[in-house]
């Protein structure tokens, strides 16, 4: 009896899947667990294994295609399994032997392959020469016609304007649709102030190195920042809370949204309980979020529920901007770019490491008030990090 490939429940509010690449054909071999496809959510990317041994016999979903929750995809049928199981291949292997296999064909016969690239290399050389005499051909046309005074049409003279048309994937979409929501159903509005790092760079270089050798993660800024938010968040509940309705919620948790850039565009994988985490358990979570959120290998629910979101823009050089509230959350906190700067200290002109920082928040929850003092808030924590340790 022939086993069912379904799409998955990918978290809430996901009712549909892109298909991505393929792994496995039609009749090929497969083992329990082994990866089979990549399904691309609005909210995350899942590889979808086999259920049990067999031949994959049926793929009912090309890549390209969108598929809903809990419909078939493709088939296996059990009774083909093979009589001695081969070790099952990580999804990385798979990719290696595939792109292996394209490149080069295991019965192409090894002359034939020699003479291809002299062919290849042959064909490249006289591609190159022509690519060259255009410039000349047209430079030389140009001047013809300037000296008998006759205007070349645009058309004339040839030109590279190449355009490419793809299909945007369902995390983009969903990125682009709530970016959009945000704007047309929240009160958005932004705060700013800066900070001077000094206190912490010097924490840092300080031990940073026992750290590192500690905990096995280098020191970064974003525990400051995580710690500091949260800090601030229990004073002012009103960045924690979110609309429901006519009523408010405030959230007596802090589970905490990091921003993190990926090829398939920007994701918030959440910080359970940050409260409960120390500087290294912030820091571990982070690079294994990263590296996880860069693979695709996120997990639906590590992408949800979150209460307060960080975003740090500096670390692509960005000086200020103006992030957006990721609905139904009430604010985000954005980081910037460390620049040494001129400031006055008692009166005194001294050159310091200075962060914008930026708090946007929701007008329909935050007041202005709350909103400036608890920006002002991170800024007082940062700069005397002691306060986390004798919660002044």
């Amino acid at each position: 009896m022939p086993v069912d490939l379904k799409v998955p429940e990918m978290g809430e509010s996901v009712t549909e899947v892109y298909i991505g690449q393929w792994w496995k054909k039609e009749g090929d071999q497969v083992e329990q667990d082994d990866v089979l496809v990549e399904l691309e959510s609005e909210k995350a990317t899942l590889d979808l294994r086999a259920p049990a041994a067999g031949v994959l016999t049926k793929i009912l979903k090309n890549s390209g295609e969108e598929a809903e929750v809990g419909e078939v995809i493709g088939q296996i049928d059990e009774a083909a399994t093979q009589k001695a199981p081969k070790k099952s291949a990580s999804r990385a292997e798979q990719k290696e032997e595939k792109s292996t296999t394209e490149k080069q064909p295991a019965d192409e016969p090894k002359a034939a392959a020699d003479d291809k690239t002299v062919a290849k290399e042959t064909d490249k050389k006289a591609d190159q020469k022509s690519a060259n005499a255009k410039p000349k051909v047209a430079l030389q046309r140009a001047n013809e016609a300037a000296e008998s005074g006759v205007l070349l049409s645009p058309k004339s003279v040839e030109s590279n304007r190449e355009e490419e048309r793809v299909v945007m994937s369902p995390i983009r979409r969903r990125i682009a649709s709530r970016l959009v929501n945000a704007q047309r159903n929240a009160a958005l509005l932004t705060t700013f102030n800066e900070i001077d790092m000094s206190a912490v760079k010097q924490l840092r270089a300080q031990h940073g190195e026992a750290f590192k050798e500690r905990h096995r993660v280098r020191l970064g800024f974003m525990p400051f920042f995580v710690k500091a938010a949260v800090e601030a968040l229990r004073l002012f509940p009103e960045l924690n809370a979110m609309i429901d309705g006519d009523d408010i919620v405030y959230r007596r948790y802090y589970d905490i949204g990091v921003a993190i850039s990926s090829d398939k565009g920007l994701v918030v994988p959440v910080l359970r309980d940050a409260d409960r985490m120390s500087f290294a358990q912030i820091e571990q979570a982070i690079e294994d979020l990263s590296k996880r959120a860069r693979s695709g290998e996120l997990k639906v629910e590590e992408l949800h529920g979150g209460t307060f979101t960080i975003t740090n823009g500096g670390v692509f050089g960005s000086l200020l901007s103006t992030p957006i509230v990721n609905p139904p959350q009430s604010g985000v906190l954005g980081m910037h770019a460390i620049q040494n700067r001129p400031i006055a200290v008692d009166n005194q002109i001294v050159i310091r490491p200075m962060m914008y920082v930026a708090l946007s928040y929701d007008h329909r929850t935050v007041d202005g008030r709350e909103a400036v003092t608890f920006l002002r808030r991170i800024k007082e924590t940062i700069e005397e990090p002691a306060r986390l340790l004798i919660d002044a």
